[in-house]
């Protein structure tokens, strides 16, 4: 995501101390430590620390009150500025020298925050690691005064990142696969980027799916990285099951054979680690679906994993040729309809008359016709004292179709529904949201008002919403 981008410019900005820890031993971290310390204080011999105790004793003791600025810092000999230390990859760290953060709260307990000029931060890329500083009884909680997560750019900035916003079908499959992580465009790929929607099918082949490129075996990386995953097997699995649609609890265990009580730690691991989002059913209480929330292991699992010996030995373009049901059913529809979400978490809420409400998705069972009508896009907001919960908003999300009036009687008849349970649905619309277009008896519709058809042009900002506010 760029942290130690950020980082390392934090520091040239504003001086300090940098560290940027590798996987190693106990033995070699601490000798880095001690050499990348030294260099820093200006000392003409190295550090020689005979444990972790000293060196963090040593590193918070140059912020104590009264102590004058090092050499290396842009203190410059002033007692009152603050000294920033930056410890990267921390992680790796703790791995092989788990007493760190408790050495580093009892050097923070020692001094009064208001009176140290030590501005320390931690930054790690295992997300359940660096979660775990602050959670529970660890020794770092209500110690941080700041907790930041790097998150990957929305699909809208990510199609301006990689220059491609003005052509929003190709935004929308790029998106799909690479999502919003900086890295992949510029140190991954050298800025190979797809020249039109033409070139998109040659530009999967000639990066994602090709062995040579850093691409072909990032998915795996990521999942490797996460401190908490031993057995990647067992968690690949977990994520194919969610991959292939079967995003329930059951549909999960009964995928990959374990029953349900078996993977309550793989799945609680996936979360802590951000790879998977437990999504709560909108309309039914205690029904929730899992969802892989980074694109690049979710079209690793659907479209890379199935074929990966054929991937292997070059024949990129027959997997992806074979491909194209999996990848628009397994992987740009489900994130067609997150994107659409955002879309009305963001820029599209202004076309509500509320901002309030929760947005999600659920199921909407329908007892007459014996069958469930999927939301993919809805806004409710809960009841509260005497007044009943209300629903704001009902859209379809479809990928590959051309949306008709079909598609919105479904949407109207779960309206019904949802009032016949109790809802207030007097200021419900409905919205169409379609990769594909929509029919022109469903563009009469909505010009009539009540309706929203809202296609890739007006996901990324090129258009407006045909039909009327809500």
């Amino acid at each position: 995501m760029g942290k130690t981008y950020l980082l390392r410019a934090l520091v040239e900005q504003h001086g300090g101390f940098y560290f940027g820890a590798t996987a190693g031993t106990e033995a070699e971290s601490l000798r880095q430590f001690s050499a990348a310390l030294a260099e820093y204080a200006g000392s003409p011999v190295a550090f020689s620390f005979g444990s972790w105790d000293d060196a963090i004793s040593y590193l918070l003791g140059l912020a104590a009150p009264g102590r004058r600025g090092t050499r290396g810092g842009s203190t410059g000999g002033a007692t009152d500025s603050p000294f920033l230390v930056v410890i990267d990859e921390f992680p790796y760290l703790v791995k092989v020298a788990p007493e760190l953060p408790s050495l580093i709260q009892r050097e923070i307990d020692r001094f009064q925050v208001d009176e140290s000029r030590m501005r320390l931060l931690l930054c790690g890329s295992a997300m359940s690691v660096m979660g775990g500083l602050l959670a529970s009884t660890a020794p770092l909680r209500g110690r941080a005064q700041l907790e930041l997560v790097v998150r990957p750019f929305g699909y809208r900035a990510a199609a301006d990142f990689w220059g491609v916003a003005g052509d929003p079908a190709l935004a929308a499959r790029l998106h799909a696969v690479v999502g919003g992580t900086p890295a992949y465009r510029r140190q991954f790929l050298a800025d190979d980027i797809p020249a039109s929607l033409q070139d998109f099918d040659d530009w999967i082949c000639r990066t994602v799916l090709s062995p040579f490129s850093p691409l072909f075996r990032e998915a795996r990386y990521l999942l490797a990285e996460e401190a908490d995953i031993r057995d990647t097997a067992l968690y690949h699995s977990v994520l194919a099951a969610v991959a292939q649609g079967n995003a329930t609890r059951g549909g999960i265990a009964s995928y990959i054979g374990r029953k349900s009580v078996d993977i309550s730690h793989p799945l609680n691991v996936l979360e802590d680690s951000h790879l998977l989002m437990r999504e709560v059913d909108i309309f039914r209480a205690g029904k929730s679906q899992y969802r892989i929330t980074e694109p690049l292991i979710n079209f690793y699992e659907a479209v890379m994993r199935p074929a990966w010996a054929r991937l292997e030995s070059g024949q990129a373009a027959e997997v992806w040729g074979q491909a194209a049901e999996r990848f628009a059913a397994q992987v740009a529809g489900p994130h067609f309809e997150a994107v659409c979400r955002d879309y009305v978490l963001g820029p599209g809420r202004s076309l509500l008359s509320t901002s309030l409400g929760e947005v999600g998705s659920g199921v909407v069972t329908d007892p007459k016709e014996r069958r469930q009508i999927q939301i993919d896009v809805a806004v409710v907001e809960p009841g509260s004292g005497g007044r009943r919960s209300s629903v704001a908003l009902l859209g379809e999300a479809k990928w590959g179709t051309v949306m008709g009036v079909g598609h919105l009687e479904r949407l109207g008849r779960a309206r019904e529904l949802l009032a016949g349970r109790g809802m207030d649905t007097e200021r419900c619309g409905l919205a169409c949201f379609s990769g594909a277009g929509f029919t022109d008896a469903l563009r009469a519709e909505a010009e009539r008002g009540g309706v929203l058809l809202i296609g890739l042009d007006e996901l990324y900002g090129r258009a407006m919403p045909t039909g009327g506010l809500f």
